[in-house]
């Protein structure tokens, strides 16, 4: 043999592998707590070959109760605790598991006393007044005994732990079930089903060997097309998933499918949620080590709420879908008759939309503003033709008149007890107030004005300048910033007018977007 081949063998790699580090982990983790070495080394060496479930023993060692106490809070997951009462101190074990009981709150170790001096802590009195497992003189653990007693210890530390993760389980369903139910987007639902779904079924597990790979998706047209993701999936959101995913889990998908139900693989669930609308929705996850048939029960409860959460989520888009139709529709109508265009009121819902968020409100604020700014001028209606018609300036006369809009649609809307025509009511009715106070019809100042009103208005000024109205020729884009730039802090929001004009381009290009016809 070579030298080479020597020096080979030599410095091999003595580190643990991935699956040895794994194992390590998933072995049970037992403290001994004696100040008698021989102790340690007799116990370790009677329990060296032994297997509980498939899993090891992983023992930790001290030689005190001040030892123990800091190892069983640097190890809340510790199965057992073989512990000696009297060690630096005739009741020191004693000590320790009032420690871990009452001030670490841990019930879940299993403590099996042991002792080699019964006189010093009698069974009776001990087992009465401590909340232990177990009592066993040294004398009487032989080989059997002790490995019946850990086999007993382990069992019950099992269970305990099963119904800990259970409970955990359900109050996890529970929270996240009136998160989902929560209003809110189908994109961000999706992400929280999907979220929700891991930690459950993550509870008590480890990153080591607990890693996921899923996703949420919809069906558009023929395709499902994903939604939220995580793990491999992360890269291929807004994909079709047929497209990415391998044979296999193709497959998988497919079966679920054909016969509309969701499926357990393995480790891996396919849920499948057709709604009462006719759209299906669907989850795929993966990944965790051992699929328990409490891991199944959970999921089958969690999917149980999923699938009517999604049945909500579908009905409560119709909804939204029906009131923007409806608010859209009402603006067009008064822009019509005011001989303006139609996208007017559209140009003005995107606009708002947009300045909103740059403004800092949530999703939800600015989505109201949204649905709610096409009825802005809704009080036209009840404005004569000669006014609203009228090609030049008007006198003062006509302009009291005209101002009444903001009452008339303001009235209108505000017996409602729904938000969106609430907020379409504060719109009608702030939409011509001025930061200075110089607006109309209550002279309204600075933040006295609903920030709806402020939003509004910008939008609604930026588009009415950039476009021909029966008594205007439409204004250039450049002179139209400048008035902007101009009134900042008069008609205008300082603040807001600010990202306005930090986002004009985007603002242009909605303007683009939906041009007049």
């Amino acid at each position: 043999m070579c030298p080479d081949d020597d020096d080979q063998l030599l410095f091999a790699d003595e580190s643990p592998s991935p699956a040895a580090d794994a194992a390590r982990q998933q072995a049970w983790k037992v403290i001994i707590a004696d100040d008698e070495k021989e102790v340690h080394t007799v116990t370790e060496m009677v329990l060296s070959d032994y297997q509980f479930e498939g899993r090891t023993l992983m023992f930790l060692n001290t030689y005190s109760g001040e030892e123990t106490r800091r190892l069983i809070e640097e190890h809340p997951d510790t199965a057992i605790l073989l512990l000696d009462v009297v060690m630096e101190s005739k009741d020191s074990g004693l000590e320790v598991v009032r420690y871990i009981r009452d001030h670490l709150e841990n019930r879940f170790v299993r403590i099996i006393l042991r002792t080699g001096q019964p006189g010093e802590a009698p069974e009776n009195e001990v087992i009465t007044k401590y909340d232990i497992n177990d009592y066993k003189e040294k004398t009487e653990l032989t080989s059997q005994k002790l490995f019946t007693t850990v086999t007993a210890a382990l069992r019950a530390y099992r269970d305990i732990r099963v119904i800990e993760k259970s409970r955990r389980g359900l109050e996890q369903i529970i929270e996240s079930s009136a998160r989902l139910f929560e209003l809110q987007s189908l994109k961000k639902f999706a992400r929280g089903a999907l979220t929700q779904l891991i930690s459950i079924l993550g509870l008590g597990e480890t990153s080591v060997y607990f890693q996921v790979d899923g996703f949420t998706a919809l069906q558009e047209g023929e395709e499902f097309v994903i939604l939220a993701a995580t793990g491999q999936f992360e890269p291929f959101i807004g994909r079709s998933v047929m497209a990415v995913v391998p044979d296999d889990i193709r497959s998988r998908i497919s079966n679920a499918i054909s016969k509309e139900h969701c499926q357990f693989d393995g480790s891996t669930f396919v849920g499948y949620f057709p709604t009462k609308n006719g759209s299906r929705n669907m989850l795929y996850i993966s990944g965790w080590r051992d699929m328990t048939e409490m891991d199944k029960n959970l999921i089958r409860v969690f999917s149980t709420n999923l699938a009517i959460a999604f049945d909500n989520i579908h009905l409560n888009r119709e909804i939204v879908e029906t009131q923007k139709e409806v608010m859209f529709t009402l603006g067009e109508v008064v822009e019509t008759r005011s001989h303006e265009t139609a996208n007017h009121v559209r140009r003005v819902a995107e606009m708002s939309f947009i300045l909103a968020r740059k403004a800092g409100l949530d999703e939800q604020e600015a989505r109201l503003i949204y649905r709610a700014s096409p009825m802005h001028d809704i009080g036209k209606v009840g404005i004569p033709d000669s006014i609203l018609l009228k090609g030049g300036p008007l006198t003062s006369d006509e302009f009291e008149i005209m101002k009444t809009h903001v009452t008339i649609g303001y009235n209108i809307l505000r017996n409602s007890k729904r938000e969106i025509l609430r907020t379409a009511a504060i719109i009608a009715l702030q939409h011509h107030e001025r930061w200075d106070g110089n607006g109309y019809v209550q002279g309204l100042e600075g933040e006295e004005i609903h920030i709806y009103g402020r939003i509004t208005t910008l939008a609604d000024i930026f588009d009415a300048l950039s476009k021909r109205r029966v008594y205007k020729d439409p204004w250039p884009t450049e002179r139209v910033v400048d008035y902007i730039r101009q009134e900042r802090g008069l008609i205008f929001d300082p603040d807001l007018t600010d990202v306005f004009l930090d986002n004009i381009e985007t603002f242009i290009a909605i303007r683009n977007r939906f041009r007049d016809k």
